[in-house]
């Protein structure tokens, strides 16, 4: 194969769609073919196609390695999950050799390499790896963090130059776990999803029920490695239902979003291609009056535009629709999901074909409280996250786990093969979240003739003299105002002095000028009071202040504990 050719969208061989017992049996499966992974520089250029029959021969030869180095069968090996051949070659050895590979994530922009250390520590010590491999330009901030663990750290790089030994490879049940996923959640306390090959594959078999995937459909990608969506849904599905898949690197996304638009451009086939609301969000910022987007994308061969991982906002993919109409990019492509690590992936997917659906309900139906009677009516849009996908139920409860009738929202429960079997080595956390086969998602939503609507955490809820208000709409009426944008803002309940309970929202502030941070404070306070009726507390902060879980996503959870012990440290108010 040439250098600069990607792997073909369609070969010979036949499709099969997650039908095996093991991930490393679709990986055997699918280096029989021509397809494969294709990694694009930041400028969306071709770097370097990967066949699967190439990745399987170098996941073996890295089997054996880990083998002859020591590495027995559940042993966990803990990965930095980089995008490009290294990590999948280490992944799928890990696989081939019996171990449990563990992705971790990489550094952020934020945070500096204390941070990183931090968090890498936390996560080392929640799976108790073996060994941590890791590129060789983090090998200072990952050998730190492995040493705080006493866990051996190696760069994937010296580790590749090994001489592998062949040797008998372990036989793999589908009933045994075959890999770790950390949750999106706390950093600080983590939770190691214990994913099984059957959990895994059948999930994977729903994505291609569920997305009516076709012999010309392509995968394209700049999702991290290390969150669900990324290694689930644009890593290993590929791979257990053969389909070749073009990536950029999440950073170099993060640098040149309009990138992953010409890498879709580009494609041979119809493609499918993920993102959190916020991808849709930059990439339509990003274009100006000036670009002529029809000559420079061509985003009608885009048959299915993956929506999910956040709230999905009806106001962002109508912006993208504007933005990108007129490069062939069409509303009905969008395809909006909800899932979580929990569950492997997927819990429902839309059908595809029927787009953003939306509806209005009443805010007082969304918080369980009448509004008071002189209050105007308030509507919140909620988007529509599909059926359930194969194989896969979803109940509405209420506090005492007893099913609600459509329409009626409570928490959203789910049962189906592709439950994950534990939170490694935490019981008390398993226990409390599977229930008699069920999961209890941790979110709140409704069902409507079959499809699930998701209107927000549990969790997160800001409850106020009994009023139970949702944070995102707190921060939604922040975006409002001109300079903000999505993940500027994190909105939570704090007790005052007096012990009454009060709505605090921190704001990232890019300005300087006390006069300016004053009626900005001012601007906010006010635009809250008309959105929700509530007086509230407004700190503005430093720009790249508020943290982000592994995902990329705010975390208010730790926004407001930071907020709370006073690490995070608001701009004084000027006398």
């Amino acid at each position: 194969m040439s250098e600069c050719a990607s792997t073909p969208t369609q070969d010979s061989l036949p499709r099969r769609f997650s039908d095996f017992t093991t991930l490393g049996e679709a990986l055997d499966y699918a280096a029989q073919g021509q397809r494969g992974l294709n990694f694009h520089d930041m400028r969306g250029k071709l770097a370097r196609p990967y066949p699967y029959s190439e990745m399987r021969e170098d996941a073996l030869k890295m089997a054996y390695r880990l083998i002859s180095h020591g590495v027995r069968k559940d042993d966990r090996i803990a990965l930095v999950a980089e995008t490009g051949p290294d990590f999948a070659a280490l992944f799928f050895g890990c696989v081939y050799a019996g171990a449990w590979p563990v992705p971790l994530p990489l550094p952020t922009s934020f945070g500096g390499k204390e941070s990183y250390v931090d968090q890498l520590s936390v996560q080392l010590k929640s799976c108790d790896p073996k060994i941590l491999f890791f590129p060789a330009e983090l090998a200072e901030m990952a050998n730190d963090a492995a040493s705080a663990c006493n866990v051996e750290g190696i760069d994937w790089e010296s580790f590749g130059d090994r001489i592998p030994v062949k040797s008998e490879l372990p036989s793999a049940r589908t009933d045994e776990i075959c890999y770790l996923q950390y949750s999106s959640g706390s950093t600080r306390f983590p939770h190691g999803v214990a994913v099984t090959h059957n959990a895994l594959l059948n999930n994977l078999s729903a994505h291609s029920h569920g997305m009516e995937l076709t012999a010309n459909d392509r995968c394209v990608s700049w999702l991290p490695w290390y969150h669900d969506m990324g290694l689930v849904g644009c890593f290993l599905s590929p791979v257990a239902n053969q389909v070749s898949t073009d990536y950029m690197k999440t950073e170099d996304f993060a640098r040149r979003p309009l990138a992953w638009l010409d890498v879709i451009s580009a494609a041979d086939g119809t493609v499918i291609s993920y993102s959190p609301t916020f991808g849709y969000d930059i990439c339509a910022r990003r274009v100006s009056s000036q670009t002529h987007v029809n000559e420079r994308f061509d985003l009608a061969k885009w048959r299915l535009a993956g929506n999910g991982a956040d709230m999905i906002r009806p106001d962002v993919m109508q912006a993208f629709v504007d933005a990108f109409g007129d490069a062939g990019f069409k509303a009905s492509s969008f395809l909006p999901s909800y899932g979580l690590a929990e569950t492997t992936l997927a819990v429902s997917i839309m059908p595809p074909g029927e787009g953003i659906q939306v509806e209005l309900v009443e805010e007082t139906e969304l918080t369980g409280h009448p509004g008071a009677p002189d209050r105007p009516t308030r509507y919140r849009a909620i988007v529509n996250c599909g059926r359930a996908v194969k194989d896969m139920t979803i109940e509405i409860r209420d506090e005492n786990r007893k099913p609600l009738a459509d329409k009626t929202i409570g928490k959203v429960w789910c049962t189906g093969p592709s439950l994950m079997k534990e939170y490694f080595r935490d019981k008390e956390s398993t226990d409390a979240c599977l229930v008699d086969g069920w999961l209890d998602t941790g979110d709140m939503g409704y069902l409507s003739n079959g499809y699930i609507y998701i209107v927000g955490r549990a969790k997160d809820m800001i409850i106020i003299n009994g009023k139970n208000h949702w944070p995102q709409d707190i921060e939604w009426a922040v975006e409002q105002l001109p300079g903000f944008k999505a993940g500027d803002i994190a909105a939570f309940s704090v007790t005052t002095p007096g012990g009454e309970e009060t709505p605090a929202v921190l704001v990232q502030c890019r300005t300087t000028d006390e006069a300016e941070r004053a009626k900005l404070r001012e601007q906010i306070r006010d635009k809250v009071r008309s959105v929700t009726g509530m007086n509230c507390v407004v700190e503005l902060v430093p720009p790249r202040t508020l943290p982000r879980t592994s995902s990329g996503k705010m975390s208010r959870a730790k926004a407001r504990n930071l907020y709370l012990s006073g690490e995070i440290q608001p701009y004084a108010i000027a006398a």
